[in-house]
């Protein structure tokens, strides 16, 4: 059966897995259990086959890798739904940016890519600008970015050839390439170097079956990540990015290929540029027909722009409090987001649900939106709250991909080819002043020998001119093959 039991009220209310692409919205104030309504959905998807990314910000969403222990409350919620339980650990695996709550996660420079690093660094329109001309001399160069030190040599380097470099690709500043720098400072004090690097992570290990056939759950520990907002929906956006940019086209299939939860989605859309909100948009919009569910997780449904709302078909909406005006304005926006059921007075219902409750709506059959249901809402089978750091321990040591994220990879890249060239430019500036002092004194006899052997300076000049020339072409037809995707990062 193909089919989450989401919870029970005059009905049980199912959430259709042929639908389940089709996005959705958990909302509700603090403590009125939305994060038991997420662990539900990720150990049904699990059931189903079908893989799934969250982010702990709060560290109780790990006990879904611990089976539940029966107790009395747990046995009164069960008796009053009236339906089947049995305790059970779901498949696990712990990521983590900083590498110690998980197995580490890293992406490349390259990767993230220009758009997502300026709203990472919090950079203006124009220094956003001289980034975008940064990487685009990146790629016609052939220099891989794959960590901080690559970038912070590419401006280095851009900074001395600012007036070459906007020959070819308009105005750069060195008072904003030195903006760009000191913001890259303070991304580095944040420990967001950890980020950057390889090995970078391979979205098909997100996307992997246990020997039984269930899905993955991808936990990632964001207790220390959500204290720093920009790296964490950056983060989460660059996932995103990538999962649209690689995974084929299949339409609606009969249950997704992979179900991503973004937690606290208020934080992505905070001072969110308009270009990048119409960059989120179309990805929510388009990913579906990747296979991709996303839902969003946060406190008031308006916390998303009513553009990606619209296309959230499954809701579930625990209780708002409407204390304040902006509450009730919440409310009322809220009510007018479900499809109606005259048994229901929404805007009452909301602020009267208690906890374990929510009102429901799932897209059913032809994908048509079920009238809204008041619920009370399942309990999965796994633990309900946090877990020892020896539990910890023992999932990540059984981890089928621990060995190849867990040992950090340093190549050559822009750094050190950057660094090479700064070393032979040196080296040659005393070798050229030298030489034109012997061309002075070098007349005769030997300088006449030296000219068959060596040629004239003038031939020399030509012939490294010749050599820059042919280098920098290959570079360029490198640079050729590069593309970018629609947030920037690299296509491969």
């Amino acid at each position: 059966m193909n089919d989450i039991l989401i919870g029970k009220g005059d009905k049980e209310i199912f959430l259709l897995a042929k639908y389940a692409n089709r996005h959705g919205m958990v909302a509700g104030a603090t403590g009125t259990g939305k994060s038991v309504s997420l662990m539900l959905m990720a150990e049904g998807f699990s059931k189903l086959g079908v893989p799934v990314f969250l982010a702990d910000v709060k560290g109780d969403l790990a006990g879904l890798s611990q089976a539940g222990v029966m107790n009395d409350k747990l046995k009164a919620r069960i008796d009053k739904l009236g339906i089947d339980w049995s305790a059970g650990a779901n498949p696990v695996v712990f990521w983590d940016i900083y590498g110690k709550l998980g197995h580490p996660v890293r992406t490349t420079i390259s990767e993230m890519g220009p758009t997502l690093l300026a709203r990472l660094l919090e950079l203006n329109d124009t220094q956003s600008g001289v980034l975008e001309v940064a990487f685009k001399a990146a790629d016609d160069n052939g220099l891989l970015l794959l960590d901080l030190k690559d970038l912070r040599a590419l401006l280095t380097w851009a900074a001395d050839h600012a007036k070459e470099l906007s020959q070819h690709y308009g105005l750069m500043s060195t008072q904003s390439i030195a903006a760009i720098q000191r913001a890259l400072l303070s991304l580095e004090q944040a420990g967001a170097d950890q980020f950057f690097g390889e090995p970078a992570l391979d979205l098909a290990d997100f996307m992997r079956q246990d020997m039984s056939g269930r899905g993955v759950v991808n936990i990632l520990a964001a207790d220390q990540l959500i204290l720093k907002p920009k790296l964490y929906t950056t983060f989460l956006l660059w996932m995103l990015s990538e999962l649209f940019e690689k995974l084929p086209e299949v339409g609606d299939l009969d249950k997704p290929k992979l179900v991503f939860f973004f937690d606290e989605a208020h934080l992505l859309f905070d001072d969110a540029p308009p270009a990048l909100r119409q960059r989120v948009e179309q990805v929510v919009r388009l990913i579906r027909s990747k296979g991709v569910g996303v839902y969003f997780c946060s406190q008031n449904p308006d916390d998303v722009p009513d553009v990606i709302l619209g296309q959230m078909g499954n809701r579930i909406q625990h209780a708002l409090r409407a204390f304040t005006p902006r509450d009730q304005k919440a409310v009322k926006a809220a009510a007018e987001t479900f499809a109606p059921n005259p048994k229901v007075n929404v805007v009452e219902a909301i602020t009267q649900l208690g906890v374990g409750e929510a009102l429901v709506s799932t897209l059913q059959a032809g994908g048509v939106p079920m009238p809204v249901e008041r619920a009370l809402i399942c309990s999965p089978g796994c633990r309900i709250g946090t877990i020892t750091d020896e539990e910890r321990a023992t999932i990540r040591s059984r981890s089928p991909v621990g060995g190849k994220y867990d040992t950090a990879i340093d190549r050559e890249s822009a750094f050190e080819k950057l660094s090479q060239r700064a070393e032979q430019e040196a080296a040659a500036e005393p070798a050229a002043k030298g030489g034109k002092a012997a061309d002075k004194d070098g007349g005769g006899w030997t300088g006449m020998a030296k000219d068959m052997v060596f040629g004239t300076s003038r031939r020399q000049g030509m012939i490294e001119a010749f050599a820059k020339s042919a280098v920098r072409n290959a570079a360029g037809q490198l640079g050729r093959s590069l593309l970018r995707g629609v947030l920037g990062s690299l296509k491969r």
